[in-house]
């Protein structure tokens, strides 16, 4: 068997789900927080394939704690992370709207998104906390999650989750009246919009999360032009009987840097009784119109190398969740595996774009996005490999997944080409 354990300290060790391999394919980025939901771990840490060497990239301080570590596509490679607040408090600790992003580098953090949370709000900054921070293929720019402060202390039902980036225009500097607040090195926005109960039977979304850049390049149109920048989120529709149905979404975005920075109908930072909203010709598309985007497993909309297809998970008529794609333009899904058993993670594509990872009938296995036939990479175990994150390496030869040995998770890897 080529499936190597990559780690073996008697403690917790964390994959995100996507891009934590650095671009040489040498090294794991993880964090040490304990399974479940607790946000505990106080470094982020890598681990070479090769020799099993551990680094410490980056120790928390002062009561913070960080987490959810990706890797940029470059080198030497950048790597982000969550960070809670220093000295947290009964008024402020670590929550869905009380958290940021940091980019580390030579063991030094530098805050990406800055906060401001007194009226009138500063463009460019957040009003609450970022999470699951992915650099876009070439690493100019970041997408993420966001919960929003402002409205959370307004009423909690109007703190609705939504898909931000952060893009490379400027440092955003607020005045700092209030001791939470704090500068970033990107200039960050919304771009999705989401509305407290949607209309039954429309379009509209009460969150937006599980987004994906779509293509290294972005994706063609029907007319045959390119759009160079998108990114691909799962939203929640009403269906006409008022239930709760996931959907596939798009939202295009600007090109240039400094469009990022201009207001569309309402305020890029928000107002207090307005969630920020997206700069001016951003707007959101539904894709499927479908039985609902699969909730278990928890994954991540994940597009082609190419843009042409965003791949996503959903139940077929037995119930099986299955591996389905749909274009970016819309259109009908496909099916892409017919499977006995329901995958059981989250699932990334090879960098060629010819199969993508996941974890079905306890095993690690490899699909032919062509065909979907399915090729086991692990044998079967009684229990099953981790179901947050299957990673496909830059080059394409080793898949990085998490397993529990002896109660504690460990780190392993398999190659790309083994077979079962």
């Amino acid at each position: 068997m080529s499936e190597k354990q990559l780690t073996f300290a008697q403690r917790q060790h964390q994959l995100t789900n996507i891009n934590v391999w650095t671009a040489d394919s040498q090294w794991l980025a993880f964090d040490v927080r304990p399974s479940g939901a607790s946000f505990t771990s106080l470094t982020i840490e890598r681990v070479n394939i090769a020799s099993g060497a551990v680094e410490v990239l980056y120790q928390a301080r002062d009561g913070a704690h960080v987490g959810v570590v990706t890797v940029s596509p470059d080198l030497p490679p950048r790597y982000v992370c969550i960070h809670g607040p220093e000295h947290p408090d009964a008024h402020w600790h670590y929550d869905f709207h009380h958290r940021r992003g940091v980019i580390v580098q030579q063991g030094n953090a530098e805050n990406l998104d800055a906060c401001d949370i007194t009226a009138p709000y500063t463009p460019g900054a957040l009003r609450g906390g970022s999470h699951v921070h992915v650099f876009s293929p070439d690493g100019s720019r970041l997408s993420f999650t966001y919960n929003d402060h402002v409205m959370h202390e307004k009423d909690a039902r109007e703190d609705l989750r939504n898909v931000g980036v952060a893009v490379p225009l400027h440092p955003v500097c607020p005045p700092k009246q209030h001791p939470r607040e704090y500068e970033g090195s990107h200039y960050c926005v919304l771009v999705s919009q989401t509305q407290r109960d949607p209309q039954a039977g429309s379009d509209q979304i009460d969150r937006a999360y599980e987004e994906g850049w779509i293509g290294e390049r972005g994706y063609q149109k029907p007319d045959g032009s390119w759009q160079r920048w998108a990114l691909a989120f799962i939203g929640d529709t009403r269906n006409a009987n008022g239930d709760k149905v996931p959907e596939v979404f798009v939202v295009d975005l600007p090109e240039a840097l400094s469009d990022y920075a201009k207001p569309g109908a309402s305020p890029l930072q928000g107002t207090a009784d307005k969630l920020p909203a997206p700069p001016a010709g951003v707007q959101q598309r539904r894709i499927t119109q479908s039985k609902g985007v699969a909730l278990q497993p928890r994954h991540w909309l994940r597009a082609s190398p190419d843009g042409s297809a965003i791949a996503f998970l959903m139940a077929d008529d037995q119930e099986v969740v299955q591996l389905w794609s749909v274009s970016p333009n819309g259109g009908i899904p496909r099916q892409i595996t017919h499977l006995n058993s329901s995958i059981q993670s989250a699932f990334s594509w090879q960098p060629s774009g010819e199969a993508i990872a996941f974890i079905c009938d306890n095993r690690v296995m490899r699909c032919d996005v062509e065909t979907g036939k399915c090729t086991r990479l692990t044998r079967r175990s009684e229990q099953p490999p981790s179901g947050d994150a299957v990673v496909w390496s830059p080059d394409g030869k080793h898949i990085a997944y998490m397993r529990d040995v002896e109660g504690w998770r460990q780190l392993f890897c398999v190659s790309a080409t083994s077979q079962a």
